[in-house]
């Protein structure tokens, strides 16, 4: 589903990706581990195009997406969920949730929309409210909830449960339980230590300073 080749990435002429091989199969949990700083948020922005690769191959469910625009991998079926959340902070819940599916003008917005509200019944409860009222584990939940709306194939969630409250990442870990037993999506999570992601994934990547190597 994933596959990256060889990929490096420099930063104001810095290496921050260093000769970066791995792969993500469909269907599969798989965990980005690695310290603050060794490159796990580069990793997932190169994929999403968010980021220019300097050498290198990206391959996206078989088909090169190395110098694929962003909003097209979006438009492919790929959600993601960034660190800092990128909500839109005037917008409504519902409408930051939407956001995707009007990118990618798909069809069933309605269906699925029903089907984010149930796997995240909490999210449904402040669909109304702005985004920029919610708690910081709310606002992530949310992000959560847009990731899925994206998600074809492939969901990438970058540092899901850095920096919220410990009963908030006990409940992010119940809605991907939930989502590895539906085997629907390959899903890839970075996390500093691996603790939380540790029973949900097939098999871990380490990344320390640029390099990725399994572990």
């Amino acid at each position: 589903m994933l596959k990256l080749s060889h990929v490096s990435v420099k930063i104001a002429g810095a290496e921050v990706l260093r000769d970066v091989s791995m792969d993500l199969r469909p269907k599969a949990f798989v965990a980005l581990v690695g310290r603050n700083g060794a490159g796990k948020t580069t990793l997932m922005r190169s994929v999403m195009g968010l980021l220019p690769i300097s050498s290198g191959q990206i391959f996206i469910d078989g088909q090169n997406a190395t110098y694929q625009m962003a909003f097209a991998r979006a438009r492919n079926g790929i959600g993601y969920l960034p660190e800092d959340r990128r909500l839109v902070p005037d917008w409504t819940v519902e409408q930051n949730i939407r956001l995707p599916s009007w990118a990618s003008q798909k069809a069933d917005i309605e269906l699925k929309l029903e089907r984010i509200y149930w796997q995240i019944p909490e999210v449904a409860q402040f669909r109304q409210r702005k985004a920029l009222e919610l708690s910081g584990g709310q606002q992530k939940l949310v992000a959560l909830a847009r990731a899925f709306m994206a998600s074809k194939n492939l969901l990438i969630l970058d540092e899901p449960f850095e920096g919220v409250a410990p009963v908030l990442v006990q409940r992010l870990v119940e809605i991907l339980s939930d989502l590895r037993r539906q085997n629907a999506l390959s899903v890839l999570i970075s996390e500093s230590d691996g603790t939380n992601s540790q029973h949900l994934v097939d098999y871990n990547y380490a990344i320390e300073r640029g390099r990725v190597t399994v572990s």
